[in-house]
């Protein structure tokens, strides 16, 4: 391919085609539309409970009933999906996350109550056993502390099946362990279950950007100050992080996930250049809480800083963005 003579000033002036609104969104090169978004939540027990998240001002974990009317709004907006995260209760934390793979389970249940209020709305469900271990990690331990890749895949499976004839569009194995994703849609083929898409967490970064949600789903306390190093990647790597897309593609994985979000978007460009795969990324709690904090502080403009701080993943590439914002983000698009 040939490249272009640079031409010079006066020939060429750039803020011509910057002058009226007509032409910059005639050359506009990204499009953000709700079409884009998914909006994770955070569902508990109880009926009629609403519950703030103190790091995470505006968002709130959810009994099921008042779930299933957020639902509504948020497919009325014409925002595709959720991203359902459990609040599990203490008493049924576990060393070894029984309560994951429990066909009546919190998650089970409330991916059937939602695919009968909503069927048109996609339900991705996130397979990790961090929310049910009593210890906080991801996966089951050795003596250790050290956590057991093939043991772990095991418990995931069983999880990952039960949120599959449940009636979820999507799993999506954010747990970080080698070979889960060909485990899991090995399980789902055999089961016939042959359209349960899987949403492949496979770049993501032992990040200190996911304290708030930690504190959302009632994890952080249990891991303490224990980290997830051994697993999630190291924030100086970019190559890894094709190679662990790659797999995932190679293995079953429909979708993969750059996680975190905007400090990550040269992750998020080489993915999609690269693999050329429906690309997804998560602008992930600790982005949210930093974006409140400016906006509750008059720093920065709310509507307008949302807007393009979404804009910015559709400039590197993803296909999708789970964001916190999702449903904010829908209103003023659809103004």
């Amino acid at each position: 391919m040939s490249q272009l003579t640079p031409r010079q000033y006066p020939t060429t002036r750039m803020r011509r085609m910057r002058k009226d609104a007509f032409s910059r969104r005639l050359m506009r090169e990204s499009t953000l539309t709700p079409d884009d978004l998914i909006l994770p939540v955070f569902v508990l027990e109880g009926e009629g409970r609403r519950e703030a998240v103190p790091s995470m001002p505006g968002v709130e974990r959810l009994s099921l009933d008042l779930l299933i009317e957020e639902a509504r709004e948020v497919s009325a907006l014409g925002i595709p999906a959720l991203a359902l995260f459990p609040v599990v209760d203490a008493p049924l934390k576990s060393e070894f996350a029984e309560e994951a793979f429990n066909a009546s389970g919190l998650v089970q249940r409330s991916v059937r109550a939602l695919k009968d209020a909503c069927p048109e709305l996609g339900l991705i469900t996130d397979v990790a056993l961090d929310p049910y271990t009593s210890h906080g990690q991801d996966g089951i331990l050795d003596a250790h502390g050290y956590v057991l890749n093939d043991r772990t895949v095991e418990t995931l499976l069983k999880q990952a099946l039960s949120h599959a004839e449940a009636g979820a569009d999507v799993v999506a194995p954010s747990d970080m362990m080698d070979g889960r994703i060909g485990a899991i849609r090995d399980v789902l083929e055999r089961e016939a279950l042959h359209n349960t898409r899987i949403m492949a967490y496979s770049a993501k970064y032992a990040s200190r950007y996911y304290g708030p949600f930690r504190d959302a789903v009632g994890s952080a306390g249990n891991l303490g100050k224990a980290d997830k190093t051994t697993y999630q990647m190291d924030p100086a790597n970019g190559d890894e992080a094709l190679h662990e897309a790659a797999m995932d593609i190679a293995e079953g994985a429909d979708m993969v996930m750059v996680k975190p979000g905007m400090p990550y978007l040269d992750v998020v460009q080489r993915v999609k250049q690269e693999l050329r795969v429906p690309t997804f990324a998560y602008q992930v709690s600790g982005e949210y809480a930093m974006h409140m904090a400016a906006f509750e502080n008059g720093w920065l403009d709310a509507d307008t800083v949302i807007l393009e701080s979404l804009m910015c993943f559709k400039r590197a590439g993803a296909d999708g963005i789970l964001t916190y914002f999702a449903k904010r983000a829908a209103q003023l698009l659809n103004q």
